[in-house]
């Protein structure tokens, strides 16, 4: 076994030589290695595989023999400092291994096909390549320093993946915005790094744990001081994972092509803020203050990511902000100490999501010959619709998906997510209410995006449009107004081919606009009566092959979490694989859950689940009921009087609310950019004004001085015997005013 765990330096560095080899490959002979670009998905995926099998040997090593091993290299010794370069090996490094290998396989599969037309087919696998060998690396880091390093080489690859399309403004903003806001995580988990240092002493995880511990437990530390170094080291987690209020980025990042998105959101970026909690969770236990604040900001993001997901219209930002509320699921998790759960959640989420993630990108495919390579409308909700006869596999993977994210058993995130939970039960009342109700508004909206997406007919899903320039599709209100007047269908056509303005924080302010009925049966009769020979098609095998397997692990990876251990039945593996994490957190326990209460407490997330889904079937279950709908609603809401008028507003706000990000990024823009520029304005103005004022006036009056005292000094004595008088007078007026002055 010792033997097997030497070689497992291969695991973060078995991808480089797909990277080198295209970087050398572009820069020395570009023609042929453009011309033999498709032969570079072999070698990355049969390394990939590698990389795999290997991490599955160590986890079934892990799950037999529960042992943690360390191996490390000497880099630089002193008498006061030295350094050790290494790999760790326990359950935290074999899951993460695991799982980034096998999404990452999945995801280069389906990319092959997915960018075999761009021109940039090469430098995305080498990205892609050297992303997977970052996370692998950081997965499998001994100390601090190596988390750091591996840390930021993360951060690059995201930044290159998501401007992958750098020459679209918005994908070049948007990588900005990724870079800029994890600045600030990174910024201070570089200072929560060097905070343990000046305590411990030490970078090494193991000599950190236990030095640190110690001194906590013979008050050898100032509380304060270590409290605010493991919060620094958990704002890097915050920015990474896209917990609020460092959010921002998530949503813009889905200008990457959609495996990008597949493998940030899956195994990869996002799943490095989880990593590090994890990792650091010793360090965090015996710190209460912290514990609270990583459950507190858990609930926060678990809520805002599922009211932002809301009324999103963007089917890749609809699941941006998914992601968001699981993450707040598996951050919650370790705050209220369910460090189980967490792990099982980021495994089971991790499949669903990148299942997901490659079925939107399938659907965005088969939509590129209806509305034309445009994200702004391949990838608009609004403008689907009726696709499941054209593209029934990718409807059925996705539909899995859907109901493993809503907590549908026996799929994968139900078990995870119906533990978390339960554990949110014991915690805090009001945290649990608050997940609780989270999970319905998950079902909600993932199953709006289900419905508007394959359920109705093609192209007649356009909900609430405003007549205005720069505008945009919105969700029904539900209410809707009377008295319309019919929408200028040109003015329609004309308005979608406008692009929203990109900024780095948008400013804009989306409102509600009563014209539903009559926009809907316009937009209906045009697209009926449109001629087009181009119709929806299914993805090509290489992408459907991807989606298949990845059901099988929505629908089978949940069994190693099955929590039925006290003569039930036996396979609760994941208790097994993470023995040893679990003890160094909590000295012997047992993790065990009685059946009569694992089920009572699954009926009652399940209905959670089931009213979610039954309200968005109400509400988005096709276009031909939706009239029906809407008039029932109308009809009721009439006979209530003037509740219409606050219902209505109370859906719009909801909308609003959501559509608009909840107003963090105006409130940014307003607040930090507008300021930081101001700011930078009156500084600006301090520098040319002030301070190079006062330099370039000394200048301006010695220039003036000379010239004066170029035509005193001409050489003629009457002029020397003026200039002698005046100065004697003056020096005479002004002593005999001091002299009258003094004398009084």
């Amino acid at each position: 076994m010792e033997h097997t765990y030497q070689y497992a330096w291969i695991i973060p560095f078995a991808l480089l030589p797909v990277t080198m080899s295209i970087g050398l490959g572009l820069l020395l002979v570009p023609t042929a290695t453009k011309n033999l670009r498709r032969m570079w998905t072999f070698p990355s995926v049969s390394l990939l595989s590698i990389v795999m099998a290997f991490s599955s040997d160590l986890s079934i090593q892990q799950i037999n023999g529960s042992s943690i091993y360390q191996h490390l290299w000497s880099w630089t010794i002193n008498t006061d400092f030295s350094l050790e370069f290494g790999y760790l090996i326990d359950p935290l490094t074999s899951i993460m291994s695991i799982l980034i290998t096998t999404v990452g396989i999945m995801v280069l599969i389906y990319s092959d096909n997915y960018m075999s037309h761009d021109q940039g087919y090469l430098r995305f696998f080498a990205y892609m390549s050297f992303s997977n060998t970052s996370m692998l690396g950081l997965v499998t880091s001994s100390n601090l320093i190596q988390i750091h390093i591996f840390w930021e080489l993360v951060g690059m690859c995201s930044y290159l993946l998501i401007g992958f399309w750098f020459t679209r403004p918005a994908a070049a903003n948007a990588c900005q915005k990724a870079f800029v806001t994890n600045r600030v995580g990174d910024f201070g988990l570089l200072l929560g790094i060097l905070g343990f240092y000046w305590i411990t002493g030490s970078f090494e995880f193991r000599d950190l744990f236990e030095i640190f511990n110690n001194l906590i437990r013979n008050n050898g530390v100032n509380s304060l001081f270590a409290t605010l170094c493991a919060s620094l080291l958990f704002v890097g987690a915050v920015a990474k994972s896209a917990q609020f209020p460092l959010h921002v980025w998530l949503p813009d990042a889905m200008e990457g092509p959609t495996p990008i998105s597949a493998l940030i959101h899956a195994a990869t970026m996002v799943a490095a803020g989880i990593f590090l909690v994890a990792r650091f969770l010793p360090l965090f236990t015996v710190i209460p203050y912290i514990m609270n604040l990583i459950s507190l900001i858990g609930v926060i993001t678990v809520l805002l990511g599922a009211t932002l997901a809301l009324a999103q219209r963007d089917i890749k930002r609809s699941l941006a902000y998914s992601t968001m509320s699981q993450l707040g699921y598996i951050m919650l998790a370790p705050g209220i100490g369910s460090y189980r759960a967490a792990l099982f959640h980021l495994i089971t989420h991790a499949y669903s999501k990148a299942l997901l993630f490659l079925g939107s990108g399938s659907i965005i495919h088969s939509m590129e010959p209806i509305v034309g390579y445009s994200p702004d409308k391949s990838q608009n909700m609004v403008l689907m619709g009726g696709l499941t006869k054209y593209v029934p596999i990718t409807k059925n993977t996705f539909l899995l998906g859907t109901l493993s994210l809503c907590g549908i058993p026996p799929l994968a995130c139900f078990w995870s997510k119906d533990e978390i939970l339960n554990d949110s039960w014991l915690y805090s009342p009001i945290f649990a209410i608050i997940a609780c109700f989270s999970a319905g508004l998950t079902a909600f909206y993932m199953f709006r995006m289900y419905l508007l997406t394959f359920d109705g007919h093609l192209h007649a899903h356009f909900q609430n449009y405003s007549g205005t320039q720069n505008s945009s599709f919105y969700s029904i209100s539900i209410w809707g107004k009377e008295g319309t007047k019919p929408v200028n269908r040109n003015l329609f056509l004309s308005t979608m081919n406008n692009n929203e303005k990109v900024s780095f924080f948008s400013k804009k302010i989306y409102k509600m606009n009563g014209n539903v009925r009559n926009l809907i049966r316009s937009c209906r009769i045009y697209f009926e009566n449109k001629d087009t020979s181009t119709y929806p098609h299914e993805s090509d095998n290489t992408m459907l092959l991807p989606l298949l397997i990845l059901v099988l692990f929505t629908l089978f990876v949940g069994s190693i979490g099955i929590p039925f251990d006290q003569g039930v039945m036996d396979f609760d593996i994941l208790s097994k694989w993470l023995t040893p994490s679990i003890n160094l957190l909590h000295k012997n326990s047992n993790y065990s859950v009685d059946w009569y209460e694992f089920v009572t407490n699954a009926i009652y997330s399940v209905s959670i689940a089931c009213f979610g889904i039954f309200i968005a079937s109400i509400l988005y279950g096709s276009v031909n009921s939706s009239f029906q709908n809407l008039d029932l609603i109308n009809s009721f809401v009439k006979k209530t009087g003037s509740k219409k008028i606050l219902l209505d507003r109370i859906i719009n706000a909801i909308y609003n609310w959501s559509y608009n990000r909840g107003y963090i990024d105006v409130f940014y823009a307003t607040c930090l950019t507008t300021s930081i520029r101001g700011l930078a304005e009156v500084t600006h103005f301090l520098d040319r004004r002030v301070i190079d004022g006062i330099t370039n006036g000394v200048g301006v009056a010695s220039f003036f001085v000379g010239e004066g005292i170029k035509y005193v000094g001409g050489g003629r004595i009457s002029s020397y015997l003026f200039v002698y008088l005046s100065y004697v007078s003056g020096f005479l007026l002004i002593y005999y005013i001091y002299i009258y002055i003094y004398s009084f």
